[in-house]
């Protein structure tokens, strides 16, 4: 994993990945100067999965997919979209759960927990089933964060029954959504 980390870029899209990155660490920055503390560490957090993609070697579409996608949902927080933009919230959490989804599920296979997805087709069935249970994994984490992050830290995080199902249950079903691409679409390099 760490000579594909290492690996030089190589075309446009890989170059775009790379500059996706480099957003997400100066995002940090600027929104610790101009927003919060809070809000710059919601962008840090962030800043493991920008360089996941990179680590297993995935496909620069995937990879630049998957980074917008952390990023957008990041941001969404710092700028209020969640709250602002009626509808917003449920469709981050499809599309991001998603593509979290299948990357954790590659990278499952990149350590062996699952049969190593590189070179081998596995049954359609089986990206359909771990995605989605891989989703709905991190769509309930994605919650307990969520009001941990309400709980001690501060109370303008959104936290309420209603929301948290149904984020939970928008997250599964792009997580099941993603898997039945990754049934289609050559993810790794």
């Amino acid at each position: 994993m760490i000579e594909r980390f290492l690996r030089p870029p190589s075309g446009t899209a890989e170059w775009l990945a790379d500059a996706l990155r480099v957003v997400g660490l100066l995002s940090v920055f600027v929104a610790g100067f101009v927003w919060s503390p809070t809000d710059a560490g919601i962008l840090a957090f962030t800043l493991p999965a920008l360089v996941l993609p990179r680590f297993l070697g995935v496909r620069a579409g995937f990879d630049i997919l998957f980074s917008v996608s952390v990023l957008v949902a990041a941001w969404s927080n710092v700028i209020d979209l969640y709250r602002t933009v009626p509808g917003w919230d449920l469709l981050v959490h499809f599309e991001c759960t998603g593509v979290l989804a299948v990357m954790l599920y590659v990278f499952a296979g990149r350590l062996r927990i699952i049969p190593d997805v590189v070179g081998t087709r596995p049954p359609a069935r089986t990206p359909i089933v771990l995605a989605t249970i891989i989703g709905l994994a991190i769509s309930a984490l994605w919650e307990m964060v969520e009001w941990a992050g309400y709980t001690f830290i501060t109370d303008e995080i959104f936290v309420e029954y209603a929301d948290t199902i149904g984020d939970m249950a928008a997250g599964g079903l792009g997580a099941l959504v993603g898997g039945l691409i990754a049934t289609r679409v050559h993810l790794l390099e």
